[in-house]
This record gives structure tokens, sequence and C-alpha cells, in this order.
């Protein structure tokens, strides 16, 4: 039976149906961030990364893409047990790109970045991030914006290397260190 010959009592069910339904449940009102998630997060939502990024967006894009061609650092990547092992992976107008490796136990020390504003990007294993607000666990993939003159220690606090990537805009000209450690527990404001 086609829908020309359905009979008049199923025709006027079907609306009265669809109504119902649709009275019974209250409209909800969803903000972008609600329906579309955090942008960071939302993979599909990014553009793909320019040559030269401008907007934090596009330079958490560029870190993403940097880490999922590991051909292009994997193979630059080495663990001091005396000092944190760091190489410029690349510049670009206002902005360059580090490749850092941490072996189990060592850290950054509290500092800050100056006027740079940056993101953190996990590529292995497994780092802590020691904040005054608190710690942060990232593992490989994730990624961390800051903006400029957010303090925080990074460590790794397992017993396996971890390789991260920072990507600061602009480029880091200055690192001040702070004097107490947020990682200590009695330094921790509550």
């Amino acid at each position: 039976m086609n829908s020309a010959s359905a009979s008049p009592a199923a025709a006027s069910a079907a609306p009265a149906t669809a109504s119902a339904v649709t009275s019974a449940a209250p409209a909800v009102v969803e903000s972008d961030l609600q329906i579309a998630g955090d942008i960071l997060a939302v993979q599909h939502l990014l553009q793909p990364a320019r040559e030269h990024p401008v907007t934090v967006a596009e330079f958490a894009g560029l870190a993403r893409s940097i880490a999922e061609d590991r051909a292009s650092w994997e193979h630059l990547v080495r663990y001091d047990a005396t000092t944190r092992w760091y190489h410029r992976l690349r510049t670009g107008p206002g902005y360059e790109v580090w490749l850092l490796s941490w072996v189990p136990g060592q850290g950054s020390g509290l500092h800050d970045h100056g006027s740079s504003s940056g993101i953190l990007t996990v590529l292995d294993g497994e780092l802590t991030e020691h904040t005054p607000r608190g710690r942060l666990s990232h593992r490989a993939g994730s990624q961390r914006v800051f903006a400029p003159g957010y303090a925080h220690e990074v460590v790794n606090d397992t017993l396996d290397g971890a390789v991260s990537l920072h990507v600061y805009f602009p480029g880091l000209t200055e690192m001040p260190m702070h004097s107490c450690s947020p990682a200590r527990e009695d330094h921790v404001p509550a």
C-alpha cells in the first residue's frame, strides 16, 4: 500500500503521535560549546594547520600534525640523564617548536614563559604538571594550552622516558624561574 492510498485515520494519527512526542520533550537550548564540545578536543572541527599558524587553534593543529608525523621527530630524540634534552624542531614567523625528552625523575622546575603563550603536547610517555591549583597528568596525545605568565612545573614522575612537543608564540625569549615548587605539597595553597 502506498502513501496515497493510506486511510484518513492513519494519516491523522501520525501527526497526533508526532505532536505528542514533541510536546512531551521540553525545548532545550544548548550553547555552541555544549553542542560542539571543546574546540581543541574535537578533532573533526579543526581545520588543517596552515603553513604559518596565527590562532591558538591553528597552533594546536600544528602541534597535532607534527605529533602525527613520527618520522619527522622520532629519530631526533635523545635521552640525557644529566640534563633535560631539547631540540628546536621548527621556527616560523612569530613562533618556534621544541622537542624535549624526559628521563624518569627529570623536571623543569617552577617557571613561566614570559610574554609567550604555548602549547604542550605529550608525544610519548606521561608527564605531570604541577601548578598552584593542583596537579594534572598528561599522557601521550594530550595537549595543554597556556597563556603568557602561566607558571607551572612539568615532571616525569614515571619509570619510563617521555617525549613532549612545545610550541611557543611568540618565540620563547625568557623563561623566568620561580622560587617555590608547586610539586611539593607544603607549598600548594589550599
